[in-house]
Formats: structure tokens, sequence, C-alpha cells
């Protein structure tokens, strides 16, 4: 019989998964092309404005070791501390992790690892709706996260306002530095 560590690693070599709470997750062998897409436009938008910068972005497939009960492959991260860098992934909290909803993953990622990203020190977290062309920012508050805003591309049937175009945000900022922020058309471009 494998123990633990041995189970982990066979079920590695075979199937992508993650570590939560000791247990052994399976990824989504195949995400929908518009989650491909998503994590595509943020990991581009997210290099080329780190490139030359202390901080750096990583795509889908970096594992992250948080605890010694949790592992995962955040759709998208930025770290900033080099040192969490190693050969084999990230070891630590990343500064922002990016997760883009699927059907199988929408429960964690708003529940268990939305808490074990906010106790392990993540100081940025967006969770990202396809089907509703948004962006979920939330930021530590007390150990916990806080809902700071919700971005979203509105569709062409609504007509704002002029004081409410004002007011509509189409882009969202990056904590983590004052001058760079993502417009909502570049993270949902060519989105379906």
């Amino acid at each position: 019989m494998l123990d633990n560590l041995a189970y982990e690693e066979y079920y590695e070599e075979k199937y992508r998964s993650e570590l939560l709470n000791g247990a052994i997750v399976l990824m989504s062998p195949r995400p929908a092309t518009n989650h491909n897409r998503i994590i595509k436009n943020i990991f581009y938008a997210f290099e080329s404005y780190l490139r030359g910068k202390l901080c750096e972005a990583f795509p889908d497939g970096t594992d992250v070791y948080l605890t010694k009960k949790d592992r995962v492959i955040p759709d998208v991260m930025i770290v900033c501390s080099k040192e969490k860098i190693q050969a084999d992934g990230i070891h630590g909290a990343p500064d922002l992790i990016v997760e883009v909803l699927s059907p199988g993953t929408r429960k964690r990622d708003r529940g268990y690892k939305q808490e074990l990203y906010a106790r392990c020190g993540v100081q940025e977290y967006w969770i990202v709706d396809p089907e509703n062309k948004s962006v979920e920012v939330y930021l530590p508050n007390g150990g916990q996260f806080m809902l700071n805003e919700v971005y979203e591309i509105l569709p062409d049937y609504i007509v704002l306002e002029p004081e409410e175009k004002e007011r509509y945000k189409s882009a969202v900022p990056v904590s983590l530095y004052k001058d760079f922020s993502v417009s909502l058309d570049d993270i949902f471009y060519n989105v379906l």
C-alpha cells in the first residue's frame, strides 16, 4: 500500500492534482477555451508590465507549496520574493493569485482556497468569472479576504448615463504597483 507521499507522487505523474488540507484533489484535465484565453491574457499583461521589475509572473502549471498539507496550482500568480522561487515551484505565498472559475473549481476557489490564501499571506486574490466577464478583487483584512471591488464588462444592451460612465471602472488595478492596471478588454480579449 502506498503512503500519502508516494500516493501523491504517483498521481502527480499520471494526473494533474493539488493537495488541499492533506487530500489529493484532481484538477480538470482539459480547461475550456475561454478559461485558457483568460489565463493567457492575464499572464501576458502581468509579464509585459513586470519585465525588468522585482516581481515575476507565473502562469498555470507552477506548483505553490503553502503548507505541509497544501500544494496548489494557481491559474496565474505574481511572486515578489525571489527566495520563494525554487526549481520545483514556489515555496511560500505568492503576492497575488488569480483563479479563473470553472464548474469543477468554483466551490474550492471561493471556499477553501480563498481561506487558505488569506491565511498564508497572499496580498491580493482575483476570482475571474468567464461567464459573467467579471473580476472580483479581494484584499486582506484581519487574516481574511474582504471583497474590495467587482469589475465587469457590461453587456452591449446596457447604456450608461454620462455620470455612470464616469464611475464605471474598465480596468483592474494591481495593488502591488501604483501605476499598474489591466483593462477588462485585455482580460476578456477573444473570450466567447
